[in-house]
């Protein structure tokens, strides 16, 4: 197998698509992969295809294992103010190329360009963020409570991690894992999603360019995700596997990283209630409902799926929100003044729909939206339904989508009951002056983050993550997401 030519190297600086696209990217190399079939990636504002990325097998595979594997001394005894000054370049890098970043994911994932500059920023700071840490790893030492030897506990990179992230923010997600896994000191293989791929191999030039040695960082795209992820994982030299993507691909994932005992972070589905009580302020509730229900156009898994509105208040809030959704502008991502963009495949389309006539068949008002346009691209309209049974499929499944479903709640411990009765506990909002009850409530939501008269909890000093079936372990914060790679080594001292 061939290396690609390295003048063919995907270039930052320019916007032809077909740059990113050529080839894997195995040991610092753009590499062809060992089988000619590509994978088509489409914009899904036209349905136009952009460009084709090389489909991984199982060879190309066992490349990047073995890339990861030569690289992985070096990188775990480089010092860590150098690993540290690394990820700041790659910082540094993202946001001098943010303009680029953000036309890039706006083409292949439909983003609105405000939403995709949003996205290239965050994802940015993870690398910040991670290079502070980088130099923050400490160890513990103590006495033995019978007095016999001291103990010492060091904190070790967990080793060869297996990184797979979903369509929805790709470069975030890449991030979210990579920083935290180069400053713990472990080699990576990223596997990202088919849909969305262009954004990862211009990310991996930016890595090259801020300095990261070869086989640190790997990349593969592939149309076969089980067969090549469970072949990496099979390799005893892989020890970490960290997955973003839905409750049921997670479920499958930790089966097949239970075979070989492999340490996993899932970060997965959500059906994030977004509770607004009487006595809040109408418009900052509202405010916050256009974030957390429309940020990415509601493809994200933290997104208000569920919207309880207290009596006092419900009608006043859905007049308000039906307002504000059918003034936004649906278009083209890559629109400047485009404030919802297409969905990600016509397969969404046709579930969001689906979910929107099952709530209407069984007794929900449509307020606003709900119709499909004519015409190219994957396009839903912001919609908004009140009324909406308590059997509806929309409230137990993920709509993914510019869909605002309310329903009216009396009291607190209803509330707090309707909330919770759902197999997820990733996000959830409060909307109160009180702010004992926030408290009080928030306590009582079975969420892993909780946004309190605020719609966006993600903060890279944040740790991210959910409990029960939204997944395992967390990203971010100010040492979780970092303690996902390493582990702790205890050695009894006699002194």
């Amino acid at each position: 197998m061939n290396a690609v030519d390295q003048a063919t190297r995907p270039d930052y600086r320019t916007l032809d698509f077909r740059a990113f696209s050529q080839g894997l990217y195995i040991n610092g190399t753009w590499r062809q992969a060992s089988s000619s079939k590509l994978i088509d990636v489409v914009d899904p504002s036209t349905e136009d295809v952009l460009a084709a990325v090389p489909d991984a097998g199982l060879e190309d595979a066992a490349l990047a294992v073995q890339a990861a594997a030569a690289a992985a001394r070096d990188w775990r005894e480089t010092q860590p103010r150098q690993r540290s000054e690394i990820l700041r370049r790659c910082f540094e890098l993202m946001i001098e190329r943010s303009e680029m970043l953000a036309t890039l994911i706006s083409a292949e994932n439909g983003k609105a360009l405000r939403d995709a500059r949003g996205e290239v920023a965050y994802a940015a700071e993870f690398f910040r963020w991670n290079a502070e840490e980088a130099v923050r790893i400490t160890g513990e030492f103590g006495t033995a409570p019978a007095g016999a030897n001291r103990i010492v506990v060091d904190y070790q990179p967990i080793g060869i991690c297996v990184l797979i992230t979903p369509w929805n923010f790709p470069a975030a997600m890449a991030t979210r894992k990579i920083a935290p896994a180069l400053a713990a000191g472990c080699t990576v293989i990223l596997k990202p999603a088919s849909e969305t791929p262009l954004t990862a191999y211009a990310l991996a030039a930016i890595y090259e360019e801020a300095g990261v040695p070869p086989g640190v960082v790997n990349v593969l795209t592939t149309a076969r995700p089980g067969e090549i992820t469970s072949a990496m994982l099979a390799d005893a030299r892989v020890r970490k596997l960290s997955f973003t993507g839905s409750t049921n691909v997670g479920r499958s994932l930790l089966a097949e990283a239970a075979k070989h005992v492999i340490s996993s972070s899932m970060e997965l589905g959500g059906n994030a209630p977004f509770i607004v009580f009487d006595d809040a302020d109408l418009e900052a509730a509202l405010d916050g409902a256009m974030i957390a229900k429309m940020r990415n156009a509601g493809e994200a898994c933290t997104a208000a799926n569920r919207i309880y509105v207290q009596s006092g208040l419900y009608h006043a809030f859905a007049e308000g929100l039906c307002k504000r959704m059918e003034a936004l502008k649906t278009g083209a991502g890559a629109d400047a003044s485009t404030e919802c963009g297409p969905m990600i495949t016509s397969k969404a389309v046709r579930n969001i729909a689906r979910l929107v006539d099952d709530a209407v068949k069984g007794g929900a008002k449509l307020l606003c939206g709900g119709s499909l346009p004519l015409g190219k691209g994957f396009f839903y309209p912001p919609t908004v339904l009140c009324d909406v049974p308590t059997g509806a499929a929309m409230l137990q499944e993920e709509i993914f989508g510019p869909v605002a479903p309310i329903m009216c709640f009396e009291d607190e411990n209803e509330v707090i009951a309707r909330a919770n009765e759902t197999e997820y506990g990733l996000a959830a909002y409060i909307f109160t002056r009180d702010l004992a009850r926030g408290m009080r409530v928030a306590s009582k939501i079975e969420a892993g983050m909780i946004g309190l008269n605020r719609g966006l909890v993600s903060d890279p000093a944040a740790p991210f993550g959910g409990v029960k079936q939204s997944g395992l372990g967390r990203e971010g914060g100010q040492h979780h997401g970092i303690a996902e790679f390493m582990e702790a080594k205890y050695i009894a001292v006699a002194l």
